[in-house]
């Protein structure tokens, strides 16, 4: 009997609840699995649960333990499932999280062809502007544009796509165009609070790359709804290309502020740090990569629609 059995005893006893329940659990006896903890309390020479007939509970050194010896456990079985995984074709539920305007506009296009290219992987896709806990939610992965500062999880940049600043026509003949960033201050905008930048504007000029906060008339969760309201004329906005690309080309929408090249976003699928891909999401993230160096929505769409 080495430690780690010991180990995962003594963890399953404190997830189950108890030494019955731990046992059901291993397919073992219940005076094994006691036997396994006191000899791990043995071995570290300190005692890890306090018993009585009626409570179980971890003392503080237990608590610590079980945090540190769930984590080795996990990874020892991330370990094992990555090894399989290498010879394991891409199959079963794969649980996607994506913003709905994305998924609409172009993601959907890419994932269609996916499902194609992989016909054991079941796909389960959920367009939500708001950034989910792929944790909690029980995600594989998530489709993310942001840059992102989370460092719980690992993310693989797939493109970029550009942000446009865009008005009607009737707004500008109401309100005149602007020259520069900062005259967007003194402006009507309207803001898709999803986005982490909100009313901060990016722009670079000359490679310098500055901020300006607008206040908006309008701040809604959703990017379809700033650009009915943008072509309603209510206010100026910054929108993704690929969500107003056809408006541009037909006119109903002007480009402004094209010479202070804004910056481009991160486009990245991303997936919990303490998981290991597994065959399935190792499939779909490869395929996005692919797909989307392939079909450069960002550069090409943006020359042909600003030109």
């Amino acid at each position: 009997m080495d430690t780690f059995t010991r180990m995962e005893a003594f963890v399953q006893v404190v997830d189950a609840g108890g030494f019955s329940a731990a046992a059901r659990r291993l397919s073992k006896s219940k005076a094994l699995i006691s036997k396994y903890v006191r000899d791990l309390e043995d071995e570290l020479g300190v005692r890890l649960l306090n018993r009585t007939t009626r409570q179980l509970s971890m003392t503080e050194v237990g608590a610590a333990y079980h945090r540190e010896a769930t984590e080795i456990l996990q990874r020892l079985e991330d370990l094992a499932d990555a090894v399989r995984d290498t010879h394991r074709e891409p199959r079963g539920l794969l649980r996607v999280s994506a913003p709905r305007s994305f998924g609409d506009a172009v993601l959907g296009e890419a994932i269609m062809e996916f499902l194609i290219a992989e016909p054991e992987i079941a796909l389960d896709l959920r367009l939500d502007d708001r950034f989910v806990d792929l944790v909690e939610e029980g995600f594989d992965v998530a489709v993310r544009l942001a840059e992102l500062t989370d460092s719980s999880l690992i993310a693989r940049r797939l493109s970029t796509f550009r942000v446009v600043i865009v008005a009607a026509p009737t707004c500008i003949e109401r309100y005149g165009t602007p020259t520069a960033p900062i005259d967007l201050v003194h402006l009507p905008t309207i803001v898709d609070s999803n986005l982490r930048t909100r009313a901060n504007w990016n722009f670079t000029s000359n490679g310098e790359r500055f901020t300006v906060t607008v206040k908006p008339r309008i701040e809604v969760n959703s990017p379809k709804v700033v650009l009915d309201a943008v072509l309603a004329g209510h206010g100026f906005a910054a929108l993704p290309l690929f969500i107003c690309k056809d408006e541009l080309k037909q006119g109903r929408l002007v480009p402004l502020l094209t010479t202070y090249n804004n910056p481009p976003v991160g486009m990245y699928a991303v997936y919990p740090h303490r998981r290991h891909l597994s065959g399935k999401v190792r499939a779909f993230v490869d395929f996005l990569a692919t797909w989307f160096e392939r079909n450069k929505i960002d550069d090409e769409q943006c020359i042909r629609v600003l030109t």
